[in-house]
C-alpha cells in the first residue's frame, strides 16, 4: 500500500509540488494458507464480507477447494477468476479479462483483490489492480518458486507486449504478500528447477553462504521440491527454509531502497540483461529460468574473459546450471540476437550497458564498456565450453508447457475459437462463480522440443 503527502508553495511564476509516497507492505510466512485454523487470510477479508480471487487455473484445480472451504467456514463470500497465464498470455487481452471481473464483481474503492498464483499471474493481475481506478489494492500469494522468491519481492507489475517482456507495467505494492512454501509440494519438478535460477542469482551475486548450500545440496533440493514432498528429512527442509528466508532477504534489502528502479545499476538485474528479448525468441518461450540462466552463464563467461571471475568459480558456477538441468545456451541464442537484445536493453538502461556480472562470486560488479567484438567473442567462446557440458548446455524440461501455458481469446478457449465459437459462448460454470478465462486442455500435447502447435496458436492470436 502506499500514502502520498505533498505540499504546494507559490513561487515568483507559479506554483512548486513537492510530494513523498510512503510505501508500505507485509510479508508472512505460514505454511498451509487454506488451514481452517489458520486466520491470516481470513483476517484480511473480514472487513469486506467477501473477496474476489484471480487464481491460477493449476492451482485452482489442486487447492480449490481447500480455499473454498476456507472462506465458508469463516463466513466470506469467494468468487474466482480462473486463468492460465504463460508468456504468450501475459498479454493485454489477459489483463481486460481480468479488468472485466473486477467490473463485473463491483470491486469497492480500497477493497483488496486476491492473486493466488505464479510470478506470470501475480505481474498481470497487479498490473489490472494497479490500473484499476488507477489504484486497487491487492493481496498476493505466490505459489511457485519465482512467485514465492523472485516475483513477490518486487513491487512492479505488467504485462508483455510485442516481443518485448513487460513493456506495460506499473509499480504497485500489494497490501500484503502470504509465503507458503507447502505449494512446492504440488509443483512440478521443472517448475522448482526454473526457481532455481533466482536462488543462484541473487546468491552468486550478493550472498556467498546462500550459493554454498545450493551448491551442496543442489539435486536435493530440486528432488524434494524443497523440502516439501511427504517423507522427506527435516534437515533438507531446514535447508531449504534458510535458502528460501536468506534470498528473499537479500532481494528485498537490494530492492527496497530502489522500489521504483530510478538507479539502474541493480544486482538483482544479473541474468537480465540479453534475457529478456531472448525468453521469447524461440517458436515457444523458453521459462524464464532458463532464459536468465542462458543469460547469467554467458555473462559468467564475460566476466572470466576479463578477469573478474576466477577460473574455478567460472567453473563452479557453470557447473551448478548444470546440475540443477538449467540451460545455458540456445540454439536461437546467438550474435545477431546479442546484438539486438544489446540495443533493447541500452533504452531501458538509458543508454548503458549495466550488465550485472559476479566479481568475485557473492560480489557484484556492472560492465559498461563491453565492445560489440568483446561480446561476440566471449559468446564463441561460451559455446565451445558448452560442448564439455551434458546437452551441449541445453536445459532439462526449458520450454513452457500446458503446466505454465494458457492462450485466451476473449475468454474463449483456443480450441473452441478455433471451432467458430463466439465469446457469447463464455459463461459461468460453476456455482461457485469461477469465471472462465480460456483455459486451454488442448495444449496438454505440447512438445517438449517447442514446436508442436504453436504456430497455429500464434496465427489465431
Amino acid at each position: 500500500m502506499s500514502d502520498l503527502k505533498a505540499t504546494v508553495a507559490e513561487t515568483t511564476n507559479g506554483f512548486h509540488v513537492e510530494g513523498y509516497e510512503k510505501i508500505e507492505y507485509d510479508f508472512t510466512f505460514l505454511d498451509g494458507v487454506f488451514e481452517i485454523q489458520n486466520s491470516q487470510l481470513h483476517r484480511l477479508y473480514a472487513p469486506w464480507g467477501r473477496c474476489l480471487a484471480i487464481m491460477d487455473k493449476n492451482i485452482y484445480d489442486i487447492y480449490g477447494n481447500d480455499m473454498q472451504r476456507y472462506f465458508d467456514h469463516h463466513g466470506i463470500e469467494l468468487k474466482i477468476h480462473q486463468t492460465m497465464i504463460g508468456e504468450k498470455a501475459k498479454s493485454l487481452d489477459t489483463f481486460t479479462n481480468i479488468v472485466d471481473s473486477m467490473t463485473d464483481f463491483g470491486i469497492i474503492r480500497k477493497e483488496p483483490v486476491l492473486v493466488v498464483g505464479g510470478g506470470l499471474v501475480t505481474d498481470v493481475a497487479g498490473f489490472a489492480c494497479a490500473a484499476y481506478r488507477r489504484n486497487t489494492n491487492y493481496i498476493r500469494i505466490p505459489t511457485t518458486v519465482i512467485g514465492l522468491i523472485d516475483a513477490s519481492v518486487s513491487i512492479k507489475v505488467a504485462v508483455n507486449y510485442g516481443n518485448y517482456k513487460n513493456r506495460l507495467g506499473a509499480y504497485h505494492a500489494p497490501m500484503h504478500t502470504l509465503l507458503d512454501f507447502n505449494f512446492l509440494k504440488t509443483l512440478p519438478e521443472a517448475q522448482v528447477r526454473n526457481g532455481f535460477a533466482e536462488l543462484i542469482k541473487i546468491s552468486s551475486c550478493a550472498h556467498l553462504p546462500t550459493f554454498d548450500l545450493l551448491d551442496e545440496f543442489c539435486e536435493k533440493l530440486i528432488m524434494s521440491k524443497f523440502g516439501r514432498m511427504p517423507g522427506q528429512k527435516e534437515d533438507i527442509k531446514a535447508v531449504a527454509d534458510e535458502i528460501n528466508r536468506n534470498g528473499i532477504f537479500e532481494m528485498l534489502k537490494l530492492e527496497t531502497p530502489n522500489l521504483h528502479e530510478i538507479g539502474l545499476d541493480r544486482v538483482i538485474a544479473y541474468g537480465h540483461t540479453w534475457s529478456p528479448l531472448h525468453e521469447l525468441t524461440p517458436a515457444v518461450p523458453l521459462r524464464h529460468g532458463h532464459a536468465i540462466s542462458i543469460d547469467m552463464a554467458y555473462s559468467a563467461t564475460l566476466a572470466n574473459s576479463r578477469g573478474l571471475l576466477s577460473d574455478s568459480e567460472h567453473r563452479r558456477l557453470l557447473n551448478l546450471f548444470s546440475r540443477a538441468g538449467l540451460s545455458m545456451d540456445h540454439e536461437t541464442f546467438d550474435e545477431k540476437v546479442l546484438d539486438k537484445a544489446t540495443q533493447a536493453i541500452l533504452k531501458t538502461r538509458d543508454g548503458l550497458l549495466r550488465a550485472a556480472v559476479p566479481n568475485p562470486l557473492g560480489n557484484c560488479t556492472f560492465l559498461n564498456d563491453v565492445t560489440h567484438e568483446e561480446m561476440a567473442g566471449a559468446l564463441r567462446r561460451h559455446k565451445n565450453l558448452m560442448k564439455e557440458y551434458p546437452r551441449n548446455g541445453a536445459g532439462i524440461e526449458a520450454y513452457v508447457d500446458a503446466s505454465d501455458t494458457g492462450y485466451s481469446i476473449n475468454q474463449v478457449p483456443v480450441e473452441n475459437h478455433m471451432n467458430g465459437a463466439s465469446s457469447s459462448d463464455s459463461v459461468e460454470v460453476s456455482k461457485r462463480h469461477i469465471l472462465p478465462n480460456g483455459v486451454v486442455s488442448g495444449l496438454k500435447g505440447l512438445a517438449a522440443n517447442g514446436h508442436t502447435g504453436l504456430p497455429a496458436l500464434q496465427e489465431q492470436r
